[in-house]
């Protein structure tokens, strides 16, 4: 993703080391470190300050600064949360790009149903600190109903509790797990995947490195180029264009990736429309 964020720069004339600086902070997972760091680079002073971590980023930036300009990629809705005014007039400082991921919940879980159609509970692993949490279960819920299955809800908000997780899902007797969109999660997919894997749970992701890692199955956007486009963002407005006067940018493009590997481990038939329908099929 920094590596898609750097050529999206290159591109557009702004290289490493050359003519621009770009300064890093991590919160690891850790969402309530993200104003303190946020604060930290408005003080180091900033040209434009980029905020990639979802929706916690993005409001912490803003509240940051009302002088910097802000580029965020996020995964929901900006105007339901506050960060812009709308979507083609973002006003103020900040714009960016949306990833809608938070949004499409429902997809997941009709591409769950074709792959696993004796589904009747799909169990969707959420984590109860990213700002969206309630509105992604909430969207589940009512997807879930509409597709005649039941959903049940199981939380982790840090590695250690992964395995309970899982191990209430497997109590419940869940089908399949839809893993939800998230920033932490994304950064720990080689242990989701893993976990998935070991208990034989057939789950679908968010991006498409989930599978090409191992996982079942991914619908999303991808990730890699959204990062280039919020360098050419920055880019942009380090030559001068206001954000004000960018709009904030949606995917037109989802991808379903299907790895035929895992499904044939968890012993699965792909349906064939659902082979040809999908954008990658790893074999």
């Amino acid at each position: 993703m920094v590596a898609g964020f750097r050529h999206g720069l290159s591109e557009a004339g702004f290289v490493e080391g050359r003519n621009i600086a770009i300064e890093c902070r991590w919160a690891e997972g850790q969402y309530e470190r993200l104003p303190a760091l946020a604060n930290e680079l408005v003080r180091r002073g900033v040209a434009v300050l980029v905020a990639t971590g979802g929706e916690a980023a993005a409001l912490a930036a803003k509240a940051a600064t009302a002088a910097i300009p802000v580029v965020f990629l996020i995964g929901g809705d900006p105007v339901k949360i506050g960060l812009v005014a709308s979507m083609n007039r973002p006003g103020a400082n900040i714009t960016g790009l949306t990833l809608l991921t938070t949004s499409i919940d429902g997809k997941r879980i009709g591409l769950l149903k074709e792959l696993v159609p004796k589904a009747s509970l799909i169990a969707a692993l959420i984590n109860p600190d990213f700002p969206p949490a309630e509105n992604q279960q909430r969207d589940i819920l009512e997807a879930a109903s509409q597709a005649g299955m039941r959903a049940t809800v199981v939380k982790a908000r840090a590695e250690m509790e992964f395995e309970p997780a899982f191990a209430t899902l497997l109590d419940q007797h869940a089908d399949a797990l839809i893993v939800c969109a998230d920033p932490f999660f994304n950064s720990r997919r080689d242990q989701l995947v893993a976990l998935a894997a070991r208990h034989r749970v057939p789950a679908i992701y968010e991006v498409r490195e989930y599978a090409s890692g191992g996982g079942l199955m991914s619908y999303g956007i991808n990730i890699v180029e959204l990062y280039r486009g919020v360098a050419q963002y920055t880019a942009r407005i380090l030559k001068g264009t206001k954000p004000t006067d960018l709009p904030v940018v949606q995917p037109t493009k989802f991808e379903l990736v299907i790895n035929l590997m895992t499904a044939k481990a968890l012993g699965l038939n792909v349906p064939l429309h659902l082979e040809q329908f999908a954008d990658e099929v790893i074999e």
